[in-house]
């Protein structure tokens, strides 16, 4: 049995990637700012850290948030799996740090360079938007009477227990540095996802697409944050629709 301590583990993947571990017979400890016993702020560390990480072999860092912070919260972590003589880091980062100027996407590019930089052993997965994301983004944008998208843009988006059950994986494995990307089943254009969520929903809205400026804007027309040559997921947009609305 392994003792694997999973930071922002009550989050949407963390809590799936506990799951699994624990199924498959782990100890899996989850870290973040509410769940007791290890509460703990990782943008502030302290003694509460390092009592979390006494006797762990390995960690899956997926505590993020766009909000800021990762930067920070991470030195912190590396610091005290030093410390505590980790073996193994695991980190979850997303396709496109590394060619969309998007400030989390920075953020998060940064923060690989820091694992990498740790002297720990370590691995990193970058993964496609999961579909969860795709529907609160399209949720919001459907409040208007008029649905505005951006032109050009498409996405992939990934179902959140494939990337769990990749990255609880790569958590019993050996570090193996960065490893191939996990990208959905299919690059779509986002007014096709914005209209199977307004049939999903029984909503209807006007969809226009709208042509914005900029570079990251730029960037994300360009397909920069996509990995179509890494389509490994198995469950469609429509089929998580289904799954969480109802609706064929």
């Amino acid at each position: 049995m392994t003792t694997i301590l999973v930071t922002g583990g009550t989050g949407t993947l963390g809590r799936l990637v506990t799951e699994r571990l624990r199924d498959d017979g782990h100890e899996a400890r989850v870290l973040s700012r509410s769940a007791q016993p290890y509460a703990v702020d990782l943008r502030r560390g302290g003694p509460g850290l390092d009592t979390a990480l006494r006797g762990v072999e390995t960690v899956v860092h997926c505590a993020s948030s766009p909000r800021g912070g990762d930067e920070e919260a991470a030195r912190n972590l590396i610091a005290a799996a030093r410390r505590a003589d980790v073996a193994h880091l695991v980190y979850i980062s997303i396709v496109g740090v590394d060619r969309v100027p998007f400030g989390y996407y920075r953020s998060k590019l940064a923060v690989e360079r820091q694992v990498e930089e740790s002297g720990l052993g370590w691995t990193v997965l970058r993964a496609t938007q999961f579909h969860d994301l795709v529907v609160t983004f399209l949720a919001g944008l459907a409040k208007s009477p008029v649905m505005l998208l951006p032109a050009g843009v498409s996405d992939q988006p990934v179902e959140v227990s494939e990337v769990a059950g990749r990255l609880a994986g790569l958590a019993l494995g050996a570090p193996a540095g960065r490893v191939p990307d996990v990208g959905g089943p299919e690059v779509r254009t986002l007014d096709s996802l914005a209209r199977a969520y307004l049939r999903s929903t029984a909503r209807r809205r006007p969809v226009v697409r709208v042509p914005l400026l900029g570079r990251t804007y730029g960037a994300f027309r360009a397909g920069g944050h996509l990995a179509a040559d890494r389509a490994v997921g198995k469950v469609t947009f429509e089929e998580y629709l289904s799954g969480r609305f109802g609706r064929g």
